[in-house]
């Protein structure tokens, strides 16, 4: 998607959020982020608030808004289970309400519009990998309940949009992605086991560490969110986005206590209720209608990830070593790699 538009980006100061801001602005778009800061944060795009094309709004879309726009990426939501499974009922409106008012606002101004799925809606799968006409194994009445069956909703919402309004949508399935300005709580794996690692702590596995898991970078999925929204009409999705290699839990664990040269040793804890066993997309679809696939591999994206979190964990001075030179066009920061917040970000919150 190339040329002079007005996108709206919900739950744009997220970690992908931010970085999918940083994308549209260079291609020379104007970018509303809106976010509740519920799990964004405004130091993800403080380094962008001097563009005169970037606005950022505080606002829930759980309720109506009324701007003027010509394409809407909605990823507004909570995506980790400790954020998520914090405030179930707040998740569920997040997803469908949020759903509701986006596709209401796409409808008024004629917008097209694209979801943030995800691949927990094929719950712990029975068919590996999973496939988009595969519909999943999910409980709806368990704690994930609230986010995978949410997402599920919300995709029924789109297609029903899409149907009976004529609403033109774009319906991305992402499976696990990682990489700079994932926060340091936030439970995902990756994650955890950064921090345990630099901090030298036990790193917690949940289960005996055998289930899988794919690892896509988050470069390669702002890639894929750009090629399906410039897809041609016909391409509405569903369409997974996700790196193919498949890891073993432990693997990822033992990579990561090997890069950061730390002493922690690993620990098991048992496996949370309905987590899935497997996880490892099938991205035909992707390669053959968007010509996508992801370029980074694991070892190369956790090194970047990796020298963000030892920049993060060290107060987030004035440099970050180790890390990779921008490509977003904002290189005269403070903190080029990935266009950090500059040095002051560490102490303004929402």
């Amino acid at each position: 998607m190339h040329g002079h538009k007005r996108v709206l980006v919900t739950g744009g100061t997220g970690f992908l959020g931010s970085f999918l801001c940083e994308r549209l602005l260079r291609e020379g778009n104007d970018v509303l982020c809106v976010d509740n800061y519920y799990t964004g944060s405004r130091d993800n795009v403080l380094h962008l608030l001097d563009d005169p094309r970037f606005e950022v709004l505080r606002h829930d879309i759980t309720f109506p808004l009324y701007v003027e726009v010509d394409e809407i990426y909605n990823l507004a939501c909570p995506a980790s289970p400790v954020h998520y499974q914090h405030d179930p009922v707040q998740t569920v409106k997040t997803n469908v309400h949020g759903a509701i008012n986006m596709l209401g606002l796409a409808k008024r101004t004629k917008a097209k519009i694209f979801q943030a799925s995800t691949s927990e809606v094929y719950g712990d799968p029975a068919v590996h990998p999973q496939p988009e006409e595969y519909r999943g194994s999910v409980n709806p009445i368990g704690p994930r309940a609230c986010y995978d069956e949410g997402k599920r909703c919300a995709e029924t919402l789109f297609f029903d949009y899409h149907r009976q309004y004529g609403v033109e949508i774009r319906v991305a399935r992402i499976f696990n992605t990682y990489g700079p300005r994932m926060q340091t709580n936030d439970g995902r794996v990756v994650s955890n086991f950064i921090v345990q690692a630099l901090q030298n702590e036990p790193i917690t596995i949940f289960g005996n560490g055998t289930q899988t898991r794919s690892f896509c970078y988050v470069d390669d999925l702002i890639e894929g969110f750009i090629r399906l929204m410039g897809a041609p009409a016909g391409v509405t999705g569903p369409i997974n986005l996700g790196n193919p290699g498949e890891f073993q839990v432990r693997e990822l664990a033992e990579m990561v206590i090997e890069m950061t040269g730390s002493k922690s040793s690993i620990v098991y804890n048992p496996l949370p209720i309905d987590d899935p066993t497997q996880r490892k997309p099938d991205i035909s679809r992707a390669t053959q209608d968007l010509g996508w696939q992801p370029t980074v591999n694991l070892r190369e994206g956790l090194e970047k990830t990796i020298a963000y979190f030892e920049w993060k964990l060290s107060g987030g001075g004035k440099s970050m070593a180790g890390a990779r030179a921008s490509r977003t066009g904002y290189a005269h920061l403070t903190t080029p790699a990935v266009g950090l917040p500059v040095q002051e970000a560490a102490a303004i919150r929402p």
